[in-house]
């Protein structure tokens, strides 16, 4: 309650000690107004009061001011303060986050090196399965080989005896009759001799094949009538090369108007023709247009 009375609000020990003595004074001249001495000291003293009242009245204003410039003072420090803890903690939460992102990068780059290791690895697995299964095939491929090899020589060895069998074969026919070396082929596998054996036989026997087929031309006129080029189209049929088939019609003796006059006795034999149907169709057998007229007028056309 002291601190209501004036001189006593600022709490400075000197304002107190002097409004003590002031008010000592007061109280006395109310206890002795009769005393001129107390009289004067009383007017001296209103005065002194009202100096002081003014005085702590400034007093209090500077008081103020100043409780309000500390007042400030310390909000501007709080409030810095605390900009600064805001600041404080923006940066931390920055570097907490920063952090965190590079932790984040960090876990995925690994997990990315730890998958680019793990296809690195199955690719070097397929890779080393791959080279495994191709030694595995090769290995089984050379197998095979060693063991076809092994059968074909073990078949060579057992077939030397029907290989020899086709040749005899072979020279038994053409004693008898004339082929191109197709035709004997042919004819040896129709024997039921292998194509192998066929072969090998055809191939291991001397033979002329240009004068068989000058043997085979002649057989053909034995039993049929033929043009110079129906003859060798008859040859390369059976077998024989273009080359073999010329030779063969070229080295016969062989009248070709007299083939026509055949070959159209042929044909009326088994039907009608006029002249000029007749002429034409020795001409498609490959008749001259000469020999074919001629033998159309021996035939009675």
């Amino acid at each position: 309650m002291y601190q209501r009375i004036p001189g006593y609000r600022s709490g400075v020990k000197w304002k107190m000690i002097t409004a003590s003595v002031i008010y000592f004074f007061i109280i006395m001249a109310i206890v002795n107004p009769s005393d001129p001495s107390t009289e004067v000291a009383g007017e001296n003293t209103t005065d002194d009061v009202t100096e002081l009242e003014t005085e702590e009245a400034t007093a209090a204003e500077e008081e103020q001011e100043t409780d309000d410039q500390a007042s400030s003072e310390e909000e501007e420090r709080q409030t810095e303060e605390e900009a600064k803890q805001e600041t404080k903690e923006e940066e931390e939460r920055q570097a907490e986050e920063e952090a965190e992102q590079e932790a984040k990068e960090e876990e995925e780059r690994q997990a990315e090196e730890e998958a680019e290791q793990e296809a690195k690895e199955e690719e070097e697995r397929r890779a080393e399965e791959e080279v495994e299964q191709e030694a595995k095939e090769e290995e089984e491929r050379r197998a095979e080989e060693e063991t076809e090899q092994e059968a074909r020589e073990e078949e060579e060895s057992s077939g030397s005896v029907s290989q020899e069998q086709a040749v005899s074969s072979a020279e038994s026919y053409l004693d008898f009759s004339a082929f191109s070396k197709s035709g004997l082929i042919d004819q040896l596998e129709y024997e039921d001799f292998s194509t192998e054996d066929a072969t090998y036989a055809v191939e291991n026997i001397s033979v002329d094949w240009k004068e068989q087929a000058v043997k085979s031309a002649e057989g053909y006129l034995d039993f049929s009538a033929f043009s110079k080029s129906g003859l060798i189209e008859q040859l390369e049929y059976e077998g024989f090369t273009s080359s073999e088939a010329s030779h063969g019609v070229e080295n016969i003796s062989v009248d070709w108007q007299e083939q026509a006059v055949k070959s159209a006795e042929d044909y009326m034999d088994y039907s009608s023709f006029s002249k000029q149907s007749l002429i034409d169709q020795l001409t498609f057998e490959g008749f001259s247009t000469e020999h074919a007229t001629y033998a159309a007028g021996q035939v009675g056309l």
